[in-house]
């Protein structure tokens, strides 16, 4: 059984947001690199998406810890914390 986060419809529309950002800029460097664009802008704008992927993360991260988390170790599944010290690595 595939696992599944229910989010406040605030949180979903401003990942995807966020999101929808990141992926235009992401087809912009790819303009910029057929384009021939010099290699120190195609480098801030890498930056500027890493940058906002990176906000991302932190939000999916904060309501995973104190949504799934906590209600998953309230229930008795210590597990999770072993998962979440996992995903903290890939993370970093």
């Amino acid at each position: 059984m595939e696992k599944t986060t229910i989010r406040e419809e605030k949180l979903k529309s401003s990942l995807i947001t966020r999101l929808n950002r990141a992926e235009g800029q992401i087809r912009g460097i790819k303009g910029m690199v057929e384009r021939d664009v010099y290699c120190n802008d195609v480098l801030n704008q890498i930056a500027a998406v890493q940058a906002a992927l990176d906000s991302v993360s932190k939000l999916v991260l904060e309501n995973h810890i104190r949504g799934c988390l906590v209600e998953r170790i309230k229930a008795g599944d210590d597990e999770i914390v072993d998962e979440l010290l996992v995903t903290i690595g890939k993370i970093l």
